[in-house]
């Protein structure tokens, strides 16, 4: 009696555990899929073009109020802001004040700097960079001549680059800001490397004091090296502190559906303890951020690309990062102090970067630039997925047959648990009629229908939950792969074929979500149905949730979910196929 009883509750037990994990499963299923909508941020609509730089009225933030007229009415202007520089707390060992002057340069004033790759706009009023078009990155496939601006000034946005020199002598942290001379304002910079100078000349107590701001344009990098040359013709030394700093002011470029987040708009560093740590906008509402770092880079960024201030030397920084009176936001660095003696030229001198985030480019520009392509806590699988479709895409050309070759060597690196899996779920299908056949008999006493069935799986040596394993399996490599998808620049705007033009957003005819949706139900009739008759309702319904779920999800994942169905599909119905074969030739053998 009491053996009875103690297999009445291992059966109950065994059940129990069973149903908790079927169910535990499509909770984990659902609360992956919720979390992917909530992640994809790519925008699904037509992208409406930007006003081209050239048409936008630049806006003039000064306290003068004839500061227009002073230049004309119809001539907009533009005018470097108060307080804009690091303020003496954040430059060491130093004297210096802030910067209350205004100067405005007219528009026609900027310095314009063209290459293959970039149109970039410099501020002749000490040497900011306010405008930055991306010339092979179009905004949308519908507008392929309108480039993505990622530095503009005008009226509605506020997002600039900014270096010089503050401290005890420092020309940018005194009360009027240096207006450099240059040759000219147009350069066209095709072939060769070029420099772009810019001189000012200041008369001190004990002499002359030139400063050049160099830039050292590549045209086929959107690499600059900024060098601020000094030399001092005075009696006296020139001390000085490099300071470089990113402005924004927090409005977002890009649009996004009702379905998911916006992807991370802040800033982000390295330092001596992390190698990437981000700093959002919020983070610095309420108080500064600061940190010493030996060497490092500050970079803003934004989906697919950002802009970067990379040092040149391990000496210590101080970075900072900051919300100012106007509601803008400051990440930058201020350097050591650096003697130019007498009779003497020095260099101070660091590199920027604005442009696509390019892994490869990043890595070999500063250690760690790289990971600001932000995988999430799944990097350590998705950089290798991101390599195994860089390398396929080298073979091929093709980023969409690139993921149908990735999904193959998946599928292959997981054979051998799939293989398990397959052949219990094909054991399960051979005893699913004995299952009904108990149900039937048994369909009233729950604790005998559980002690049978149990004994009937252990009689097969049937596991119902090895049939999960590859589904289990797969939702690492899934999301790993949603954030190359998500993260990686290379992909975006990248074609498959016909209709597919770009498989970093939805297919825009559904085609590929219907195809993945009926392939889920074809891999459906191959396993066993659940006992529950709930439960069968609910895996019913998951080829049509999973349907109109994965309409929103950008193509390239799409495809690789619907390429991994069908190869899963082949495999299984071979593996069935085979159990079944056996288990009939097993039974037609007649005893001796």
């Amino acid at each position: 009696m009491e053996t009875s009883r103690t297999g009445r509750q291992r059966a109950r037990s065994y059940v129990n555990i069973q149903e908790i994990l079927r169910y535990g499963l499509l909770l984990g299923l659902g609360i992956c899929a919720y979390l992917l909508v909530m992640q994809w941020t790519e925008d699904y609509g037509g992208a409406t073009p930007p006003a081209s730089s050239d048409d936008a009225p630049l806006v003039v933030e000064t306290d003068d109020p004839f500061a227009m007229d002073s230049v004309g009415d119809e001539v907009p202007v533009i005018a470097a802001e108060s307080g804009d520089v690091p303020d003496a707390s954040l430059v060491r060992r130093s004297r210096a004040e802030q910067s209350s002057a205004q100067q405005i340069s007219r528009e026609g004033d900027l310095i314009s700097v063209g290459t293959p790759l970039m149109r970039m706009k410099i501020d002749p009023v000490a040497g900011d960079i306010r405008l930055v078009e991306l010339l092979e990155h179009p905004i949308s496939l519908e507008y392929p001549d309108v480039p993505t601006t990622l530095l503009q000034k005008n009226t509605n946005r506020t997002y600039i680059a900014q270096s010089g020199l503050l401290g005890e002598d420092g020309f940018d942290g005194s009360p009027t800001k240096p207006r450099y001379s240059v040759p000219q304002l147009n350069y066209e910079i095709v072939d060769l490397p070029q420099d772009i100078v810019l001189t000012t000349t200041r008369m001190v107590d004990t002499g002359e004091v030139t400063v050049r701001k160099i830039f050292k344009i590549d045209p086929q990098q959107y690499l600059v090296e900024v060098v601020h040359e000094v030399e001092n013709r005075s009696t006296e030394p020139f001390v000085a502190n490099l300071f470089a700093q990113l402005t924004h002011d927090g409005r977002r470029g890009e649009t996004t559906t009702f379905l998911g987040p916006r992807p991370y708009l802040g800033a982000a560093l390295t330092t001596n303890e992390t190698r990437y740590e981000k700093i959002g906008f919020d983070d610095v509402e309420e108080e500064r951020f600061r940190e010493e770092v030996d060497g490092g880079w500050i970079a803003i960024l934004q989906h697919y690309f950002l802009s970067t201030w990379v040092v040149n030397d391990n000496a210590n920084y101080l970075y900072y990062g900051m919300r100012d009176s106007a509601g803008k936001y400051r990440f930058g660095l201020t350097g050591p102090e650096n003697v130019v003696y007498p009779g003497e030229t020095g260099e101070f001198a660091l590199h920027f970067y604005s442009g696509p985030k390019t892994q490869r480019t990043l890595d070999a520009i500063a250690d760690n630039l790289e990971l600001t392509v932000d995988y999430g806590i799944l990097w350590f699988l998705s950089v290798p997925l991101f390599y195994v479709l860089e390398f396929a895409h080298g073979l091929v050309g093709n980023w969409g047959v690139a993921i149908i070759i990735l999904t193959i060597v998946v599928k292959l690196l997981l054979y051998p648990l799939s293989a398990m899996s397959y052949k219990s779920m094909a054991r399960m299908r051979t005893v699913s009629p004995q299952i009904k056949r108990i149900q039937e008999r048994f369909g009233g006493d729950r604790q005998r229908l559980s002690q049978e069935v149990m004994a009937l799986y252990r009689k097969e040596k049937v596991n119902p939950m090895t049939g999960c394993l590859p589904m289990l399996a797969q939702m690492p490599v899934f999301l790993a792969l949603y954030w190359v998808l998500y993260e990686s620049v290379e992909l975006r705007q990248a074609p498959f074929f016909l209709w597919i033009q770009d498989l970093s957003i939805m297919d825009p005819y559904f085609v590929l979500p219907i195809l993945m949706g009926a392939s889920m139900l074809l891999m459906q009739m191959l396993n066993p149905p659940m006992p529950d008759p709930m439960q069968q309702k609910m895996m019913k319904l998951m080829p049509i949730l999973f349907t109109i779920l994965f309409v929103f999800f950008p193509a390239g994942l799409v495809l690789y979910w619907l390429m991994n169905n069908v190869l899963s599909y082949a495999q299984q119905y071979y593996v069935t196929k085979r159990v079944e074969s056996a288990a009939a030739s097993s039974k037609t053998v007649a005893p001796k």
